[in-house]
């Protein structure tokens, strides 16, 4: 089986306007740049292969093409970013020419190339069906944090690569770590995604509201890759200026 490589790898980040907190997210001004554009720069940056946003409306795929970038319009009911994704990949390449699929969240826009790259690393191993990174948990207070999602793995020594047990938003009482921040992105074979989409929801699923464990609750096999910091991610006002600010710092500093 051939490993992830330009040819045979596609980065699809999805991307709708309904946003209950922030409304228009991915047009939001970051810089003079639309947030959707700034998130497919750093797909591009990561180098792994053909970057493309798949929008539900056209002013997102309008915006993303005014900057030199590549969009797909998609069906603006479907029902998660993961079924967008698939949607692109089957119209992009229904020949199979995409092997393996990498699911950037469109409102990273600060996310490291290096975490990206990281993401789609564990696939190289046949045995893997999906990748997803993790970050050492340093903050106390996210440990007890249900927004915080946490991969329940162990790494061995010197190794940044291992299986993924669950993912939860909660640590049980008295459950040793270290603990891991579970980072929403991910890399599937396009074998793997094709089963994924077609999968009903589990009912851990449901009652947890992560999507990852249809396919563990399924018997889909996760690896998750160790990544020094969890990119920030915007949700609320608060958030862009953030963002705003963290990217002005960068283009000061080049």
């Amino acid at each position: 089986m051939d490993a992830p490589g330009l040819e045979n790898t596609l980065a699809v980040i999805p991307a709708r306007m309904a946003s209950t907190r922030l409304p228009g997210k991915p047009l939001a001004d970051i810089a003079g740049e639309a947030m959707i554009v700034h998130v497919w720069r750093r797909a591009m940056e990561a180098g792994i292969g053909r970057a493309v946003v798949a929008a539900a409306e056209p002013e997102i795929a309008d915006a993303v093409r005014a900057a030199g970038g590549e969009a797909v319009l998609t069906a603006p009911d479907l029902a998660s970013g993961s079924d967008r994704v698939h949607a692109a990949v089957a119209g992009l390449g229904p020949d199979g020419r995409f092997a393996y699929v990498v699911n950037i969240q469109g409102d990273l826009p600060t996310i490291a190339p290096e975490t990206i790259r990281a993401c789609l690393a564990p696939l190289a191993d046949p045995a893997i069906d999906i990748a997803t990174p993790v970050s050492l948990i340093t903050d106390e207070a996210e440990i007890g944090n249900p927004n915080v999602v946490k991969a329940i793995t162990r790494f061995a020594d010197g190794e940044t690569v291992a299986r993924a047990r669950d993912f939860r938003r909660e640590i049980e009482a008295g459950e040793r770590g270290p603990h891991y921040h579970h980072i929403g992105i991910y890399a599937y074979r396009r074998a793997a995604l094709d089963r994924f989409v077609s999968l009903p929801e589990s009912p851990r699923e449901k009652a947890a509201r992560l999507e990852q464990l249809r396919a563990l609750d399924a018997g889909m096999t996760i690896a998750v890759a160790l990544v020094d910091t969890v990119p920030f991610g915007v949700d609320t006002p608060a958030d862009l200026e953030r963002a705003r600010m963290l990217l002005a710092a960068r283009e000061r500093t080049g």
